[in-house]
């Protein structure tokens, strides 16, 4: 066979083992990025050679094996190729340049051809393919799927016997066996990778908000989302029924706890439903329509609470705490708030719980959820068990407070505005201008209270 002809095979050779390198890392890729239930989307639209992807998914670890036994076997048959068809190719320009030792044509053939060879593994072999993988993993997964199943049942006999030497060598060493294909993703990883996605504009804002609050969904306890026992209106069996009729009302809810003066002996619910068609006069008995009261622990996570009003069909439960008290009702508005913001109907007209009110000035409601408020304010969250701005600021001043208590916290002052039920109400938060923000003859253990 003429000389020529040797050197065009050898350098046929070395080209196609740099695309088959090529191939295993874009089949890899492939495999790994594409969902398996796109897999079968592609199945239902008929798409040629998606069936064999599907076979190829199913035997993900099997599969990558495979793939990287092809990267493999081509990496180093192209370093055995390689360098003598760079060889053959630079004899010309070695006789030309007058090098004539053996020593000094191999050396340079082997300069010349690593770096070329290099080139072209990271660029054809590694780079290219799988950047192509990544961005069309679905294209590239069925061009590949076919020849990938082949190499598959061919090399199935020596991968059986590689990864059984391979689990004999790891238990030597108290190891078992791991691919590492089926590593699964933390909870940061995930909101990382939503975030990513958010910034490169493949989730949109609404979107990556929903599904950030799916992860703090099963963090959050009914305590966190209830409405507090001192905002819960209720129907007073002791009161004239008509007189319930005026609070329903003039408060506008759907369901109202019956109760015996206090939500301290919890007789029910009523549903206002239940009273469509029925004339309420003074001697109406509400135990004729009332429901039984459902109670849940303050500590439930409000993923079992959700089970639990798709259990008993009643969408209103009283938080009890520790001591067996009720300390508030929570309905499931108040849990699907936590996940698509806030729900108002057209009866709900309650005001924003922070308005600014002039220059690094805002007016602040006591129930404002704590996370919002420091997130607002700057403030660090205490290591204590408070929900809301006006339990920050009991926990700031360690006593109750009064109207005209300021309180600093960080950057801002608090000044307590209204005062209900022994809890502020309504505060005015000011940024601080100077280090000394105490004012007049406020109690000691309030002014040296900070949030820091």
């Amino acid at each position: 066979m003429p000389s020529w002809v040797t050197d065009l095979i050898e350098i046929a050779a070395t080209l196609f083992l740099v695309a088959l390198n090529g191939f295993f890392v874009a089949a890899e890729f492939a495999l790994v990025k594409v969902r398996p239930s796109r897999i079968d989307e592609l199945i239902e639209a008929g798409r040629p050679f998606a069936k064999s992807a599907r076979w190829l998914a199913d035997r993900m670890e099997q599969t990558l094996s495979s793939c990287q036994l092809g990267i493999t076997m081509a990496s180093l048959a192209l370093g055995r190729v390689g360098e003598p068809a760079f060889f053959s190719l630079l004899l010309p320009v070695f006789e030309f340049t007058g090098v004539e030792t053996e020593a000094a044509r191999h050396t340079l053939a082997f300069i010349a051809s690593f770096t070329t060879i290099t080139a072209l593994h990271l660029v054809i072999g590694e780079q290219a393919p799988k950047i192509f993988a990544i961005r069309r993993p679905e294209d590239m997964l069925l061009w590949c799927a076919l020849p990938l199943r082949a190499f598959y049942i061919l090399g199935w006999p020596l991968m059986s016997a590689l990864n059984w030497v391979t689990s004999l060598v790891l238990s030597v060493v108290g190891l078992e066996a791991d691919s590492g294909h089926g590593e699964v993703h933390t909870e940061t990883e995930l909101q990382t990778m939503l975030a990513t996605s958010l910034e490169h504009g493949h989730l949109s804002r609404s979107e990556h908000n929903l599904i950030s609050a799916v992860f703090r969904f099963d963090d959050m306890v009914c305590r966190r989302v209830m409405v507090p026992r001192c905002d819960v209106a209720f129907f007073d069996v002791n009161d004239p029924p008509p007189d319930c009729m005026k609070l329903a009302r003039r408060t506008k809810h759907t369901r109202y706890p019956v109760c015996n003066d206090s939500l301290d002996e919890v007789l029910g619910v009523i549903h206002l439903k239940d009273l469509v068609g029925i004339q309420v006069e003074a001697n109406f008995d509400w135990a004729t329509i009332m429901r039984p009261a459902k109670k849940v622990p303050e500590n439930m996570p409000i993923s079992k609470l959700l089970k639990h009003f798709q259990t008993t069909h009643q969408l209103l439960a009283f938080v009890i705490d520790e001591y067996g008290t009720v300390i508030g009702i929570v309905t499931l508005e108040n849990v699907l708030e936590e996940i698509i913001g806030d729900v108002d109907d057209e009866f709900d007209n309650d005001d924003p719980l922070i308005i600014p009110d002039g220059p690094d000035q805002y007016i602040v409601r006591g129930r404002t959820s704590l996370d919002d408020a420091c997130l607002k304010f700057d403030l660090e969250r205490p290591d204590a068990e408070i929900d809301t701005f006006g339990g920050l600021l009991l926990h700031a001043a360690q006593r109750v407070l009064s109207v005209g208590d300021r309180i600093v916290l960080g950057q801002w002052a608090a000044e307590v505005l209204e005062i209900r039920d022994d809890r502020a109400r309504r505060t005015r938060m000011t940024r601080n201008t100077s280090p000394d923000t105490a004012e007049g003859d406020a109690d000691p253990a309030t002014e040296g209270a900070t949030g820091d």
